[in-house]
């Protein structure tokens, strides 16, 4: 059977929570991480794959292109920062 990802949503899950252990002061509740999701997704060119072992394929990518882990967390910081100023829901942290 052949899977189609986005390598981009791949690495963005891959890498948030390890970058999120570094912020002690904003709210990680689930709606804060879809929308840093959503921002950091939004600002990253989508680049899909088609595979039949398509996890194995992405994470292949992941290791050869060191270029794109670092546009990735550059995205998902910028996206930290936005959401942590600006959260869209009303339940404190």
């Amino acid at each position: 059977m052949y899977h189609l990802k986005n390598f981009s949503e791949v690495e963005v899950n891959n890498l948030l929570e390890k970058i999120l252990e570094k912020y002690d002061d904003i709210c990680k509740c689930e709606k804060c991480k879809l929308d840093i999701k959503a921002i950091a997704l939004n600002s990253l060119t989508t680049k899909y794959t088609v595979s039949e072992k398509g996890e194995l394929y992405t994470s292949a990518l992941a290791e050869i292109n060191k270029q794109e882990t670092i546009d990735v967390t550059t995205a998902i910081t910028k996206a930290i920062e936005i959401v942590s100023t600006n959260p869209k829901h009303l339940v404190d942290f």
